[in-house]
């Protein structure tokens, strides 16, 4: 298992036994790089022993306060602190740790295993049960998947289903009927005998919305971004940041530039085609703050990169940017060990643009007297029709409710659109999952505005099992650390309270864009939202479509017997003047190359 992740951590390796349990870890050096950091760590009688992936931030303070407690530490490690503070306070302790983490501690004494997760999720934990009523624990699902070939493996079609929706598989789900993942905030109990016991121990703060001049709030803003860069650039090791040239990651990197004494490292990725890339904006902060600039073009020649990017997931995954990060993080592990980026900005100040356009539609059609609504409808359909037909799918919902008209805006496939693309053993597995899942997610969230309830929505989902999927395994793939001031504790929690006016106005981030203001360039500020992506469209039309029709038409696509062959062609051949089906057969193709890769081949 530890050889399955030995990518992740290239420095060293180590194992401790006691007491009927097994403690792996594979090592990257980046706080006390001396051998006695090295994990698992254990407490001082050797009867408690851990193992974390990530980051513990507040872990100088923490350490500080166990030590006057009476605690012995052996190292500088962040990582210790964590075996300790389990001592002190039992299993709230994960409540005192601020950071990015997954950990799995065995405590001997109790004959207890321990699995966490940090608030944000931006640390992955699999798990399995095993023949002997065991528990196997994994940083990456194919080291439960390859390194365990005696326990039985087999694709839950169920979560493909969902996948073919999301483009992704949401937490607890894995595309394998034996594997979970832990979810984000999560602390779980494994005892053997009994069953594993999983609780949520940390959530958004609700309450009182905050009050104050909007001036005085983007001031606590900026001190609170200030603070979480600061935190982030602890390190023994070379730091740098991903830029992109959005708002998001020029501020993170003139935040470090502010606190650095050196020229902050960064580093960006841009494609042939000019109008596809944000090199020149990249290029605007890093000339404004004399950085150490880096840039890669990214060509269409990615077939190999693809493969190995579904090796690395080990399930299917179908953001496309997936790759343009795994040769941004390539890139930049070729300077640096750890970077900064700006993930998580648009999940916590409402940056996306579907919030501001067809959201905001939605809502307005909700605030709407009932004998007005079927007007509204009516014209907002054929506006739809006239000027963008992508949007009539999700027009047609606005008398549904948020959870069922959302994934027609910002998801893959629709039900429609699977009940002509299923053989009928796929439709036996078609069930409303993700729209049960949005709405138990909406119910509690407490947030006034609707942008408020919608930010929860995608902070819970997408952020989790897309945005911080995509970047954890691009980035550990190459050893290299990313770590997301914007996901600060602090930072969120502050965001939560925010009201809706201080979100959004006439465009999103609008609290942020004032708490910047003066270290973002002003283009930057007033440019419109641009994801961070692959130019798909273009690239699935000339350059990997017929590498695309030879893997979805063939035998053994067909013989799987999960897709009409008839839809699946036309999809192909709708992709040159449909303008989601390149995303659809993208969708597909990273289904079919990960069933090939991991469940034909075991």
């Amino acid at each position: 298992m530890c050889d399955a992740i030995a990518h992740r951590g290239p420095d060293a390796e180590g194992m401790w036994s006691r007491g009927g349990a097994v403690l792996g870890h594979r090592r990257l050096s980046i706080i006390d790089l001396s051998h006695e950091a090295r994990q698992p760590l254990l407490n001082e009688d050797e009867t408690i022993g851990v193992v974390v992936n990530g980051e513990i931030y507040d872990f100088v303070e923490l350490r500080d306060e166990l030590r006057a407690r009476g605690h012995s530490f052996r190292s500088n490690s962040d990582s210790e602190v964590v075996v300790h503070a389990y001592e002190e306070y039992g299993l709230d302790f994960v409540l005192r740790l601020k950071g990015m983490f997954a950990f799995a501690l065995w405590d001997s004494r109790a004959d207890r295993l321990v699995l966490a997760r940090d608030r944000a999720g931006k640390k992955p934990l699999f798990y399995r049960s095993t023949r002997d009523g065991g528990m196997a624990f994994a940083s990456e699902v194919h080291a439960l998947v390859h390194a365990l070939p005696g326990e039985a493996i087999s694709a839950d079609l169920a979560a493909i289903d969902e996948y073919l929706t999301l483009q992704y598989l949401p937490s607890p789900r894995t595309a394998y009927r034996e594997i979970k993942k832990l979810e984000a905030a999560h602390v779980a109990v494994f005892e053997r005998g009994k069953p594993l016991v999983s609780r949520r121990y940390w959530q958004k703060p609700r309450g009182q919305e905050l009050q104050g001049s909007p001036e005085d709030l983007a001031t606590e803003l900026r001190r609170l971004l200030e603070q979480a860069v600061k935190r982030r650039l602890v390190a023994d090791v070379p730091l740098g940041a991903f830029l992109s040239g959005g708002i998001d990651s020029s501020a993170i990197v003139a935040l470090m530039a502010a606190q650095s004494t050196r020229p902050v490292k960064t580093f960006s990725i841009g494609f042939p085609d000019t109008s596809d890339s944000e090199l020149p904006w990249a290029r605007l902060v890093a000339k404004r703050y004399g950085t150490d600039h880096h840039e890669t073009i990214v060509t269409p020649a990615i077939a190999d990169v693809l493969q190995e990017t579904v090796n690395h997931h080990g399930e299917p995954f179908a953001d496309s940017s997936a790759i343009a990060t795994f040769y941004l993080a390539k890139t930049t592990r070729e300077h640096v060990t750890v970077a900064l980026s700006g993930d998580g900005g648009d999940e916590t100040f409402a940056g996306y643009s579907r919030y501001m356009s067809a959201a905001r539609l939605a809502h307005f059609h909700d605030a709407l007297p009932t004998y007005f609504r079927g007007l509204y409808r009516s014209g907002a359909l054929l506006v739809a029709r006239a000027a963008a037909k992508h949007m009539i799918p999700f027009v047609t919902r606005f008398a549904d409710s948020e959870a069922v008209r959302y994934p027609y805006m910002m998801c893959q496939f629709t039900p429609e659109e699977k009940e002509r693309l299923y053989t009928p053993r796929m439709r036996e597995v078609m069930d409303d999952s993700t729209v049960r899942r949005f709405e138990a997610i909406l119910s509690e969230s407490d947030r006034r505005s609707p942008i408020g309830r919608l930010i929860d929505l995608d902070w819970q989902t997408y952020m989790v099992d897309d945005i911080n999927v995509k970047v954890d395994i691009a980035s550990m793939a190459h050893a290299l650390e990313v770590r997301a001031p914007f996901l600060d504790s602090d930072v969120v929690e502050f965001a939560a309270r925010l009201p809706g006016h201080l979100l959004m106005r006439f465009r999103g981030k609008y609290l942020l864009r004032k708490a910047v203001a003066d270290i973002v360039p002003r283009p930057i500020l007033r440019r419109a939202k641009r994801g961070f992506g692959l130019p798909l469209r273009r690239w699935m039309n000339r350059d990997l479509g017929p590498m695309v029709r030879d893997v979805l038409t063939d035998r053994t696509a067909q013989e799987r017997g999960l897709f009409e062959p008839r839809e699946v062609s036309r999809w192909i051949d709708r992709m040159s003047d449909d303008r989601d089906a390149p995303d659809r057969v993208w969708t597909l193709l990273v289904l079919e190359l990960w069933f090939r890769t991991f469940i034909d081949k075991r």
